[in-house]
């Protein structure tokens, strides 16, 4: 007899216990989160406005901007909100919506930073054939493919969930409605379902690994050719992206690429990935790209300008 769907609620544990810490929890959270927003508007509204950032890493680099605010929205804000609440709780249909879009971003992010190394491929080592070949039509056929690809893999996830039955208990000791945790506390076999959660979320995030790796070790061979000035500018926002890569899918690895147990850590590594990861983004790309600072630099003085007049 299959056990029956009693559970409307699921409680969150949340990310901090200690009474003394949650304060000073919550306020970092407030400010990495504001920081996050404000960070990625800022290069979405610097992209689009300077005449000197259109080229498709740019172009890329909006997108990477969207979807981080976006990703961390889906749970910063009902966690820094639960601080405030003696009941941390989620109704079933907001935790399986919040699983779905949680996993629609952060899989459409991963598909965005494989398309990113793919054109830093194209432009170090085919640089004649580049503008060619990263024409408009393929930069956008490839955002919308990230896209495409980020709600199929969210679908499978959220049906895998959706069909098996909650009778209790209802407690989640995490922050957020992630798999991992909902298999914990189904009432039937879920050994099939970690599987295929294995093969969804685990590979997707290795062979995407793998294949940026690979991508960045063919143009870091090629650079040998190229002048010093090209080399350095090459390495310089390869190392960005390699950067990026690293802090977003070793976490993603870490939690997706093993059998549904839980281990103590796990809550401070999807913070990373989760919360922190969206604010290093914007910060590494502009700290160390000279043309994003310095077309940041010439829309302040313009708006500076229209301010003055």
């Amino acid at each position: 007899m299959e056990p029956t769907q009693n559970v409307t609620e699921f409680i969150f544990l949340g990310v901090c216990h200690n009474k003394m810490l949650q304060p000073v929890c919550f306020v970092f959270f407030v400010l990495v989160y504001i920081a996050t927003v404000l960070g990625n508007l800022l290069i979405i509204v610097t992209v689009k406005n300077s005449q000197y950032l259109k080229s498709p890493m740019y172009f890329f680099l909006s997108y990477l901007s969207i979807v981080d605010m976006c990703y961390s929205s889906v749970t910063v804000p009902k966690l820094i909100a639960d601080f405030f609440m003696e009941k941390k709780s989620i109704s079933f249909g907001g935790c399986i919506a919040q699983l779905f879009v949680f996993h629609f971003f952060g899989c459409t992010e991963i598909f965005l930073l494989t398309v990113m190394a793919y054109d830093r491929y194209i432009a170090i080592c085919k640089p004649l054939h580049y503008t060619t070949i990263m024409t408009r039509f393929v930069c956008g056929s490839l955002v919308m493919a990230s896209w495409v690809g980020g709600f199929m893999h969210s679908i499978v996830q959220t049906l895998l969930i959706i069909q098996l039955p909650f009778c209790g208990p209802n407690e989640i000791d995490h922050y957020f409605c992630d798999v991992h945790p909902l298999l914990k506390l189904a009432c039937s076999d879920t050994y099939l379902i970690v599987v295929i959660v294995i093969a969804n979320s685990g590979m997707i995030s290795l062979i995407s690994f793998v294949l940026v790796v690979v991508s960045y070790i063919i143009i870091l061979v090629s650079l040998r050719t190229h002048s010093s000035e090209g080399r350095r500018k090459a390495l310089s926002t390869c190392a960005s992206h390699i950067a990026v890569v690293i802090i977003f899918f070793g976490p993603c690895i870490f939690i997706y690429l093993r059998p549904s147990t839980t281990f103590s850590e796990d809550k401070m590594v999807t913070v990373f990935y989760n919360i922190i990861t969206p604010i290093l983004n914007p910060l590494i790309y502009t700290l160390r790209n000279e043309e994003v600072k310095n077309a940041m630099r010439k829309l302040g003085s313009r708006k500076a300008t229209l301010g003055v007049k």
